[in-house]
């Protein structure tokens, strides 16, 4: 019997395989959030305001580039581009910033944030995303079983198998092996449309948000959704540099009543 109030789709529009891969997408998301932005609350990580404009521009610029010069559908950079990857990776070092920190630039309604790790910072990010992916899959198991798993339907049955059975290796996703392996570069990409910088600022970085966005720019005491509503697009720069793992992250913000960059 259909009934729309169901947490799992009607029988004839539900497929198991793709439902389940969808909520493992959604967990990997969050996980690269909260793994990315949590250094203020877990990891003694400071908030630097004050990043040098040409700075900002020189590291948005060079992604922006970088993204464009992937090999086809994987996130590998061409070998031509890597000597523009590892410039970005090494920038921390030429402009004496400090890795772990969130280095931020801001203007009215828009912040740039980067972040560069290296060696034992990258070994803890890895393990704090895969923690955060496998304690939401962990607590959506439980959740879904309780609520369905009374259901007579071979395809919730099979939904539930195939979460109950579902391991993914974040490390893998991330290609650490063949970075490490083979001196390749990666850049990931992640954007949404409308994020919710409370979200972000209060849950995952423990910051009252106008520490991030600036007074001006922070929403008000009593905000509405589009008050909190921010275009983000982050992206995720690895390689090796002497044997050393790196990171930069690098991260665009911008209110959604603005204009685009």
């Amino acid at each position: 019997m259909d009934d729309e109030n169901d947490d799992i789709p009607a029988e004839r529009t539900f497929d198991p395989a793709t439902r389940a891969l969808e909520q493992s997408n959604q967990f990997r998301i969050h996980a690269e959030i909260a793994a990315v932005f949590e250094g203020t609350r877990k990891w003694d990580a400071q908030l630097r305001p004050g990043l040098d404009a040409d700075v900002a521009r020189q590291v948005q610029r060079a992604v922006a580039k970088l993204e464009k010069s992937r090999q086809g559908d994987t996130p590998i950079i061409s070998p031509e581009a890597a000597p523009e990857a590892a410039q970005v990776l090494n920038l921390f070092r030429e402009k004496d910033l400090s890795t772990n920190d969130y280095h931020v630039h801001r203007r009215p309604g828009e912040v740039m944030i980067v972040r560069w790790l290296e060696g034992d910072e990258v070994e803890a990010f890895y393990e704090r995303l895969q923690a955060h992916f496998d304690a939401a899959l962990a607590s959506f198991r439980t959740e879904e079983r309780s609520a369905n798993e009374w259901k007579d339907d071979p395809k919730v049955t099979e939904y539930l198998d195939l979460l109950d059975k579902m391991e993914v290796k974040m490390a893998d996703r991330y290609l650490r092996d063949p970075i490490r392996e083979h001196g390749i570069f990666v850049l990931s990409t992640q954007t949404a449309d409308e994020l919710d910088i409370l979200f972000l600022t209060e849950h995952v970085m423990a910051l009252p948000p106008a520490e991030l966005v600036g007074r001006a720019s922070a929403p008000p005491d009593d905000p509405t959704e589009q008050d909190r509503a921010w275009f983000y697009k982050l992206f995720l720069l690895r390689g090796v540099r002497d044997g050393v793992e790196q990171m930069c992250f690098f991260t665009f913000l911008q209110k959604t009543d603005d204009s685009g960059w």
